[in-house]
């Protein structure tokens, strides 16, 4: 829909288009109803919906449509709108929506003909679903053109929301809370129950969110500003009901494939196939940490202990199309988000989640903060921090930075050597007065190891020999430093574990 016609019919469905809020109107915030879920036992809800939600495959799900001006395209101040998002297949739980257009919040009820519903997937419809709810919303605005109202954020299934920024298409995402991310038991996915969007003020919509789950109650405030980046400031407020030992704080959630660190692990045209390449964290000692993603052959659990982080985030490194080849999914406009925590959050560890996987449908990459301490119950927590959702590389989008940047990290096995593989990492600046320093936790050899300028100025690039013995995973370190000062210029490390086929 062109923005232009989006406008021109705003006062027609200023009140959602013939939606007719509810007379009971709550008057309580968010923030105290969680207070109040978290002193109440936990509630299963009813998982089953009813007809013509119940038992969609992928297909028959996207042939049900929120009719323009009654649950899409909907005037929410003078930039922005909103689509109210179905129930059905991986989203069965219903979600509160409420809408504030200015004066006080007003819930949505749900109705059947809000949405469309394709015949070649739905033969006959009921006149009603008692217990479907909608699934969550979609918020646009014009981020590349004045005239077209563009997606950029959308909030659906768990505690899961998504952004984009001017130029992206949609890649990793976001989510309020994890619970039990790559332990030994199973995982446990906290949900929104209750949405809550705010009227936009200069530019930005605020949102807020009660989350709900066996283990804790919560709260999310987000502040949303669109633009070439798009800004999220948060407010996330945890009520345990029980002791938490495996929290997950600000959690970033990913897919990848392949790369030129194992090219091996898929048989494809492609060269690179993922949202995300590249863990980068700035501690609190300092230093800038590298840490490149990858596909193992087991599930990987690392951690990075730190205290007071200043940033975590998950980057695409690759902005080419040559660097993926992939006309549909755009893997090079995938964004980058980057956690940058407000406050004080103390001792903890940025923790790092790698599942394998064998296809580029399932999100098998993680990365969160973790406290120390673990969560009382009958307590409360809050973290503030800022996510921004980008294509810059590291360091740029904070402004100027002086640290070396890692360009890129490749590997492949040294065929003269069977059981070694070769590790290449390009670094920006030139290779005089540079000396690299590698160390390996786990039994293994280095060897190899050369520092040397590329061609047209290009940066420095650091080679080296892996040659582990009877292991399953050797934990690397880079550490290149400039002489005579010993300062480190970069921080490299990668987690080198055996293939699928039993080599290096």
């Amino acid at each position: 829909m062109q923005r232009r016609d989006f406008l021109a019919s705003a006062t027609a469905v200023a009140t959602f288009g013939g939606l007719t809020p509810l007379a009971a109107q709550s008057t309580r915030s968010l923030l105290e109803v969680a207070h109040q879920l978290a002193a109440s036992p936990y509630v299963v809800p009813k998982s089953e919906l009813p007809p013509p939600f119940a038992g969609l495959d992928y297909d028959a799900y996207r042939g049900i449509r929120p009719v323009a001006g009654r649950a899409a395209m909907l005037p929410h101040g003078a930039d922005f709108a909103v689509d109210l998002l179905p129930p059905g297949l991986f989203f069965p739980d219903p979600v509160r929506i409420d809408r504030d257009a200015g004066t006080g919040p007003k819930e949505v009820p749900f109705a059947l003909d809000l949405f469309s519903f394709q015949d070649r997937y739905f033969d006959t419809l009921p006149d009603e679903a008692p217990g479907a709810g909608f699934s969550g919303l979609r918020l646009r605005y014009p981020l590349n053109a004045l005239d077209r109202m563009d997606e950029v954020l959308v909030v659906q299934g768990a505690s899961y929301f998504r952004a984009i920024g001017q130029a992206m298409v949609y890649g990793l995402s976001a989510r309020a809370v994890a619970i039990g991310t790559g332990g030994a038991g199973p995982e446990e996915f906290p949900r929104f129950t209750h949405l809550r969007l705010h009227a936009p003020q200069n530019g930005t919509v605020r949102l807020e969110a009660v989350i709900d789950s066996p283990s804790l109650a919560g709260h999310l405030d987000m502040t949303v500003r669109p633009g070439a980046d798009t800004m999220m400031d948060l407010s996330v407020t945890l009520m345990p009901r029980v002791e938490i030992a495996d929290i997950g704080v600000a959690p970033l959630t990913s897919m990848y494939l392949k790369g030129p660190l194992r090219a091996s692990v898929s048989d494809d045209f492609r060269p690179r196939v993922h949202d995300s390449d590249l863990l980068v964290i700035e501690n609190g000692a300092g230093e800038r940490i590298w840490r490149p993603i990858s596909n193992p052959a087991r599930l990987e659990t690392s951690a990075f202990v730190d205290n007071n982080p200043v940033s975590f985030g998950l980057f695409q490194t690759g902005r080419a199309f040559s660097d993926f080849e992939d006309t549909e999914a755009r893997y090079h406009d995938r964004p980058n988000a980057i956690v940058r925590p407000r406050g004080t959050w103390g001792p903890g560890a940025v923790v790092l989640v790698e599942i394998p996987t064998g296809d580029e449908f399932m999100d098998n990459i993680v990365a969160f903060w973790r406290p120390e301490a673990a969560l009382t119950p009958g307590s409360a927590h809050r973290f503030d921090y800022r996510l921004n959702w980008t294509v810059s590389p590291p360091g740029e989008s904070a402004g100027a930075d002086t640290i070396a940047r890692i360009l890129q990290s490749r590997s492949g096995r040294e065929h003269d050597r069977p059981g070694t593989r070769r590790y290449v990492i390009d670094i920006t600046g030139e290779a005089a007065g540079r000396v690299p320093e590698i160390t390996a936790q786990g039994p293994a050899e280095i060897s190899g190891v050369s520092l040397f300028d590329l061609p047209d100025q290009g940066g420095t690039r650091v080679t080296f020999l892996v040659t582990p013995e009877n292991t399953d995973a050797v934990d690397l370190r880079l550490v290149v430093r400039n002489q005579p000062t010993g300062q480190s210029d970069a921080v490299w490390l990668h987690r080198w574990t055996r293939a699928r086929d039993g080599g290096v």
